[in-house]
C-alpha cells in the first residue's frame, strides 16, 4: 500500500484544529469532521451518540480527597470511620481504572460522548476485525512535562525497565495506606495516606484546570490511519471479512468511549470470529506492538495476536521496537478484558514514550508520517492476512 503523507498531514492539521475534549461539542464536531472525510472517499460512516462523564480527575480527585478526609478522621481517633471511608475511596478509585466498573463516575454529571462507525467489506461474513481509534484529545498537567522522562533517563530508570512505571499506583495508595493505617491505629501510615491523597487532589485538580493539547499524535495519527484505511479496502475490498473502521470519544476520560461501544456492540460481535486491532499514537518515531498493560493489573496480550502482527512486520520489513509493557491503559483493554484476540498497535521514542504526549507541541509538525505509514501498511496487511486465513 502506498500512503499519501501529504494527505495524512493535510487530514491532521485540520483535525487539531479542532478543540475537542471528551464527551464536549468539539469531540462531536470532530466525530462529524471525520464522518464527512469518510463520505469525500466513498464509505459510508455514522455517529453513535453514548452517554458518558468525560473526565478522569473529577473521579480520581474525589476519592483521593476522601481518602485524605478518612486519614485526617483516623488521626483525630475516629478510627473506624475514618479508615471506612478512605478504603471505599480506594475502592472507588480502583474500580475507575479501565476496564473496571466505573462506581464513582456514576454518581457523577454525564454529558454525550460521539463514536464514529465506519463499516465495510461483506455484510454478512462471518468474521471481523474491529480497527480503533480515538479523536478526542487530552487535558495537559505538570505531570505530563516533557522533561520528565529526560530525568528518569538520567537516573537509569528507562533503560533497566522495558514497562513504564506504574503512576496510577500512589494514586489509589493514598486512600489504601489512610484506610490501613486509620483501621491499624499506625500514625505514620495514615499520614502518608493523607499526603498521598492531598497530593492527588492537587494533581487532578491542575489537570481539569488545564486547556486540551492538539492531540496530533494522540490519537489524531490513528485517526487518519483510518482513513487511508478506509480509501485502500474500497478500492480493494476484503472478499470475506467485514471491517469495522472505529474512531471512539472519551479515551482520555479513561476509555468512555470503547466502553459504550462494547455494552451496544460486544454482544453480537462472536469472540472466535472478531479481531480488535487498537491504533494508538503512531506518529512518533518507532513503531511497535504493546505486549501488555494495565494501570493496576498487567495484562497480557494474547500469544495468537502478538504472533500475528509480529510475523506480519517481520515478513514485510517493518520493525518494531521490542517487549513495551504499559502500566496504562489503550482503548484495547476493554475487548482484551472482554476476552477478543486483541492486539495495539503504538509507537515510542527512544525513551521508549509516546512523543509529545500531553503537551503543547502535540501537533502535526511534530509527528513521525514515516511510522505512521507503516503503521498503516502493517494495519492493513493484518487485514488482508485475516481475509485470507483466520488465526
Amino acid at each position: 500500500m502506498a500512503v499519501d503523507t501529504d494527505r495524512l498531514r493535510t487530514w491532521l492539521e485540520e483535525l487539531e484544529r479542532i478543540e475537542r475534549p471528551s464527551a464536549s461539542e468539539g469531540e462531536r464536531r470532530a466525530a462529524e469532521w471525520l464522518v464527512a472525510r469518510f463520505e469525500e472517499l466513498g464509505a459510508e460512516a455514522r455517529i453513535e451518540a453514548e452517554p458518558a462523564h468525560g473526565t478522569y480527575w473529577w473521579p480520581l480527585g474525589i476519592g483521593a480527597a476522601l481518602g485524605a478526609l478518612g486519614g485526617i478522621l483516623g488521626l483525630r481517633g475516629r478510627r473506624l470511620l475514618g479508615g471506612a471511608i478512605a478504603g471505599a475511596a480506594a475502592a472507588g478509585m480502583a474500580s475507575d481504572y479501565p476496564p473496571g466498573r466505573r462506581v464513582i463516575r456514576r454518581l457523577l454529571p454525564r454529558r454525550t460522548t460521539y463514536n464514529v462507525v465506519c463499516e465495510l467489506g461483506p455484510a454478512e461474513a462471518e468474521r471481523t476485525i474491529v480497527l480503533i481509534a480515538h479523536h478526542d484529545a487530552a487535558h495537559s498537567g505538570i505531570v505530563f512535562h516533557p522533561q520528565l522522562p529526560h530525568i528518569a533517563d538520567r537516573l537509569g530508570l528507562i533503560e533497566r525497565s522495558d514497562t513504564s512505571p506504574p503512576l496510577m499506583a500512589p494514586v489509589v495508595g493514598g486512600p489504601a495506606l489512610a484506610a490501613l493505617g486509620a483501621l491499624g491505629g499506625r500514625r505514620l501510615l495514615t499520614k502518608l495516606g493523607v499526603l498521598l491523597g492531598l497530593g492527588t487532589a492537587a494533581a487532578m485538580t491542575e489537570i481539569g484546570l488545564r486547556d486540551v493539547v492538539p492531540g496530533a499524535n494522540d490519537n489524531g495519527t490513528a485517526v487518519v490511519a483510518l482513513l487511508a484505511l478506509a480509501e485502500q479496502l474500497l478500492a480493494e475490498p476484503t472478499d470475506d471479512l467485514r471491517v469495522i473502521l472505529l474512531s471512539v470519544g472519551s479515551e482520555e476520560s479513561f476509555s468512555e468511549g470503547i466502553k459504550a461501544f462494547g455494552e451496544r456492540h460486544f454482544g453480537e460481535l462472536p469472540r472466535e470470529s472478531t479481531f480488535f486491532l487498537c491504533l494508538e499514537t503512531l506518529g512518533s518515531p518507532n513503531l511497535l506492538v504493546l505486549r501488555g498493560e494495565g494501570f493496576l493489573k498487567m495484562r497480557e496480550y494474547p500469544p495468537r495476536a502478538l504472533a500475528l502482527m509480529d510475523g506480519l512486520a517481520e515478513e514485510h520489513g517493518i520493525p518494531l521496537f521490542p517487549n513495551l509493557r504499559l502500566r496504562n491503559g489503550t482503548d484495547g483493554l476493554e475487548p482484551l478484558a472482554a476476552g477478543y484476540e486483541t492486539a495495539v498497535l503504538a509507537s515510542c521514542t527512544d525513551l521508549k514514550q509516546p512523543a509529545n504526549y500531553h503537551w503543547w507541541h502535540d501537533l502535526a509538525e511534530n509527528v513521525d508520517f514515516d511510522t505512521v505509514a507503516a503503521g498503516i501498511r502493517l494495519a492493513e496487511t493484518a487485514i488482508r492476512r485475516l481475509d485470507q486465513r483466520w488465526l
